[in-house]
């Protein structure tokens, strides 16, 4: 038997993530709801506050618990912008660096009780997004614009591209097998053009932590933590990262 609509729910469901739902609740917004109690008021200020900075991100209403009423963006992910036009991986690319880069140069208030990662004692830090990939990144009309700063936080500078290419690099491929090659030349294409427009990797310890923390996510596919285990066991015997810019 297939369930009906949810009598609770504010509006037609238009969206399912990993662990929220989004729905249309009419003039042009949507209500993001966790399906846990996770609280949205600390995303919330995030995002008012790098709005208020210029940095391109949803306007945001309401917030009220696990509940996020923010503005419809009309568009499609940059991911999906890829896998259709493949030909254009290098402007993507630059697209995305750009949003990095401009993201490490946002000043905010900084009173609230910002979480705090990746950080020896006396680091600089900067805002970071910790998810700042081609699908967490809308491109409208106006202009790429990134979403879901549910685990944004304060962190060295460049970890958000180091993050970015742990990701890229050791995520499964979903294509058919046949496609593959060509999927793995193009994510190879796009990385690297991500990494000389956003100033290169880090240096190695941090991206070795960003490592090691990708391997206690419950999420990760097993064919993901074996290529991460891979990963860190040549950075730990100081062997070559591939795209490593740091030597």
């Amino acid at each position: 038997m297939v369930a009906g609509p949810d009598p609770d729910a504010p509006g037609p469901l238009i969206g399912r993530g990993r662990a929220a739902d989004v729905y249309d609740v009419g003039g042009g917004r949507v209500l993001r709801r966790y399906r846990t109690d996770q609280p949205c008021e600390f995303e919330f200020a995030v995002m008012r506050a790098l709005r208020a900075a210029g940095y391109p991100v949803p306007e945001v209403f309401e917030v009220s618990g696990p509940d996020l009423v923010m503005e419809r963006l009309e568009g499609r992910t940059m991911l999906d912008v890829l896998g259709s036009a493949p030909w254009r991986a290098g402007s993507l690319a630059r697209q995305l660096a750009d949003l990095h880069v401009r993201l490490g140069e946002v000043r905010v208030e900084r009173g609230r009780s910002w979480p705090r990662r990746f950080a020896g004692a006396d680091e600089p830090l900067c805002v970071a997004h910790l998810d700042l990939h081609p699908d967490n990144v809308m491109v409208t009309d106006a202009g790429p614009v990134v979403f879901d700063w549910s685990n944004a936080t304060l962190a060295p500078a460049g970890t958000d591209v180091a993050m970015t290419w742990v990701l890229m690099s050791t995520s499964e491929v979903d294509v058919p097998r046949w496609i593959r090659p060509v999927a793995g030349f193009v994510r190879a294409r796009f990385l690297a053009e991500f990494l000389a427009a956003a100033g290169g990797l880090p240096d190695r310890a941090l991206v070795h932590r960003i490592v090691e923390h990708r391997l206690t996510d419950p999420n990760v596919l097993p064919a993901e933590a074996t290529r991460l285990r891979e990963l860190s066991a040549r950075m730990a015997a100081n062997g070559p990262i591939g795209a490593d810019s740091s030597g």
